[in-house]
């Protein structure tokens, strides 16, 4: 779940470092996931790290860029949770991949939500670093996970709970601004 719900926060990263782990021996990875010490994929990830990077510094870039990725983290992270548990019975991988799917969500939901606020700063600075911030956690985190598996399940137990109770706060801001008495009163 670790590697699904880091998938919605910055897949590229995750999976070059993981790839990386895996490749130098530093890590052994559960199920099918040692396919990502694939030189191919390890490259093809950094570089696609790389250019988030650099995108994710710039306002409403990085939130286009975030529009796209929905169709991309979301499904990585399912797939990623699949792969763990390549070697589980049927039924546990079906909800392994459902969950997954799930957990990278509310990671992609919460990351594109906070910097879509960010956006509506007039200032460039916060948005560098959040998506600083984001760097750091996604790459720290895929270093705890590895070496420290039960924390970062933790990890992201209390971060779902705090998506389920967050993203609702931040819709019905954004229902308040955009509604049609607001938008009638202020023409």
């Amino acid at each position: 779940m670790g590697s699904a719900w880091l998938s919605g926060l910055n897949l590229y990263a995750t999976v070059a470092i993981l790839g990386l782990m895996q490749r130098f021996g530093f890590a052994h990875l559960p199920g099918d996931l040692a396919f990502l010490s694939s030189w191919w994929i390890v490259g093809l990830a950094g570089t696609l790290y790389v250019i988030q990077f650099i995108a994710d510094k710039v306002p409403v870039v990085d939130s286009v860029w975030d529009t796209i990725h929905t169709f991309i983290r979301i499904p990585a992270g399912a797939v990623l949770a699949y792969a763990a548990f390549a070697d589980a019975n049927p039924g546990v991988k079906l909800a392994a991949t459902l969950l997954g799917g799930g957990v990278a969500l509310s990671s992609h939901g919460t990351k594109a939500t906070a910097r879509l606020t960010a956006n509506m700063s007039p200032e460039p600075f916060s948005n560098i670093l959040l998506s600083l911030f984001e760097d750091a956690v996604a790459i720290g985190s895929t270093i705890l996970m590895v070496f420290h598996p039960v924390v970062i399940l933790a990890i992201v137990m209390v971060f779902v709970l705090f998506a389920l109770w967050f993203v609702p706060k931040i819709v019905r801001t954004f229902k308040k601004m955009f509604s049609p008495r607001r938008t009638a009163a202020a023409a």
